[in-house]
């Protein structure tokens, strides 16, 4: 398991500013966070020799073209929703290690907010990305259209089972709040939000109230991965990829057919990320978890082993993921704050962590990262990075 352990490093990163108008093509965006880190790392378009695209958001051959690649060696693009971002480093790291390609651009972005209308989603989760699942057939044609409509289930269930609250989640909710308070490039910022403001909030899709969702946003971000050799001469200090792993639930076509609902895609993922690496949860500094809904991230602190199952409800409340708390998570705001752009702007945040350039959030000392994605009916993602 230790295959690529410390094999390759994140060496540039680099991202947009996020906005719910961007007033740019979402190509144009891309590109403005590929040249942002490609300049971080010190490198020119042309020695980018690898490209990995995080969900299908534009043809790898009109990044490729327009960011001026000469001779590329390796191009993926990796459809797992939300669990993209994460697993892109897991497909760099393989390439950069193995000598398939010598710089890797793992890169996503969208016009998340201006670009997007719930009926134009809904019609595309109907299209051919669902082809085949189940839940197009049995749930879609009653109304079961979008994410807060799948993750809703597995939220109420684990609310009867283990006395998980509304508040509980709230508690996540204004966590991320008052990290983005300390980001300038926080769609959220200058807007704190209070227990009695997220109680508040009207109701989407019970539990899940309007500050249990994640913002929809514009925006773009991308992080440059290469070798460990390589990276000795970025510009910049390099961050080690430990561990990485995916996993996927099973069933992984619906959610309701489940015979246990919460062992996630991440259940798996994160016993090989960890064996990868060689580190332990006690070993970890700082976590950027996958935020599309305060749930999701509960009962991912649980996959991974931070809480016991069920105990994810007390954990949050008690302060434990707050900055100075046992484990900050999402110190940039989270994807409930900050702006959701698939995940990469998790990635970008834990290298800046690790680099000691996270500003008025950073984690003292700060050594060892984990970083984690959350896709589709609950693929799972994680990568364990070091300074």
């Amino acid at each position: 398991m230790d295959t690529l352990r410390d094999k390759s490093a994140i060496c540039g990163i680099g991202e947009t500013e996020y906005s719910k108008n961007s007033g740019m093509s979402q190509l144009a965006l891309l590109l403005t966070a590929a040249a942002r880190a490609i300049d971080d790392a010190g490198l020119r378009p042309s020695d980018i020799d690898g490209v990995v695209i995080a969900m299908d958001v534009v043809p790898f051959e009109d990044l490729a073209a327009n960011l001026g690649c000469q001779d590329l060696k390796y191009a993926v693009t990796l459809n797992m929703g939300g669990a993209s971002a994460t697993a892109s480093l897991q497909s760099a790291a393989m390439a950069a290690a193995t000598g398939v390609a010598d710089h890797v651009l793992c890169i996503t972005g969208w016009n998340g907010y201006s670009g997007m209308k719930v009926s134009t989603s809904a019609s595309q989760l109907s299209g051919s990305a669902f082809t085949g699942l189940k839940v197009r057939d049995f749930e879609m044609p009653y109304g079961v259209l979008v994410p807060a409509h799948w993750y809703s289930p597995m939220a109420r269930r684990h609310m009867h089972e283990y006395g998980t609250t509304s508040r509980q989640m709230g508690a996540v909710a204004v966590t991320m709040r008052r990290h983005a308070q300390l980001n300038d490039n926080a769609m959220m910022h200058g807007r704190p939000m209070t227990i009695e403001d997220h109680q508040a909030s009207r109701m989407i899709a019970e539990p899940y109230r309007l500050f249990d969702c994640c913002l929809q946003s514009d925006g773009a971000a991308a992080v440059v991965v290469t070798s460990a050799e390589r990276a000795h001469d970025a510009r910049r200090r390099p961050v080690y990829i430990m561990g990485v792993a995916e996993g996927h639930p099973a069933p992984p076509d619906q959610i309701a057919n489940r015979e246990d609902m919460f062992q996630i895609g991440l259940s798996y993922a994160a016993p090989r990320a960890f064996a990868m690496a060689g580190v332990t949860t006690k070993d970890i500094d700082v976590a950027e978890v996958y935020d599309c809904f305060t749930w999701n991230m509960m009962i991912q602190l649980e996959a991974l082993g931070f809480c016991g199952r069920g105990e994810s409800g007390p954990f949050v409340e008690s302060g434990a993921i707050e900055l100075g708390g046992e484990l900050p998570v999402n110190t940039h705001g989270g994807l409930l704050s900050q702006a959701h752009v698939l995940g990469m702007n998790h990635v970008v945040e834990a290298t800046k962590q690790l680099r000691g350039d996270a500003g008025p959030a950073q984690v003292k000392d700060a050594e060892i990262a984990l970083v984690t994605g959350w896709g589709d009916l609950g693929d799972g993602s994680v990568a364990i990075l070091r300074r």
